[in-house]
């Protein structure tokens, strides 16, 4: 008996270390990419902007990696040139008959935010794609590099020198601004 016993509880451990050593290793860890989000980062191959872009309950494959690529690819349009435009309406009344304690308050506030981006993107490649495994979120990485970037625009015979040297400036500004944004936090 005493044997049965033990030959059970023997069973028992190794049976939940299997059950314990699955489920941990069926959970791949999230990308630190997928945490950061898009925005300019230094890295050991030197400065880039990235964009992440998501997608989530489009069953075909190939549309849902395009969809989430596509979206990858405008978050870096979006350092370059983003034009937003916003409206906010605010309105207060406050109505008191004879009787202070019988009044009648209103409140209404109304925001709305319209951005649009619109760039010409040269040498953004996707580098990476993961999915969430509970939620079936899709994941896409775009990266230009900046040095890639800039090579690419000193080359483009067809653009003008002042618009070259334009656009060099705003990509390096861009880059600037991000890091002073990120020191500051």
């Amino acid at each position: 008996m005493i044997l049965f016993k033990r030959i059970t509880l023997y069973f028992f451990v190794i049976s939940l270390s299997i059950i314990f050593i699955a489920g941990c290793s069926s959970t791949p860890k999230q990308p630190e990419w997928v945490r950061q989000g898009s925005g300019g980062y230094k890295t050991k191959e030197g400065k880039a902007f990235y964009g992440v872009g998501s997608v989530t309950g489009i069953k075909n494959p190939s549309l849902e990696r395009a969809t989430a690529d596509n979206r990858a690819r405008a978050e870096i349009a979006k350092v370059f040139n983003t034009y937003t435009a916003a409206l906010m309406k605010d309105y207060q009344a406050a109505t008191i008959a004879k009787d202070p304690k019988l009044s009648v308050e209103e409140q209404n506030v109304e925001q709305t935010i319209k951005t649009f981006t619109k760039a010409e993107l040269s040498g953004v490649e996707i580098v990476d794609h993961w999915r969430i495994p509970e939620t079936g979120e899709f994941f896409s990485l775009a990266k230009m590099d900046l040095d890639r970037f800039k090579d690419h625009l000193n080359r483009a015979q067809e653009l003008k020198e002042e618009i070259r040297k334009r656009i060099i400036e705003r990509a390096d500004k861009a880059f600037e601004d991000l890091e002073t944004e990120e020191a500051r936090h």
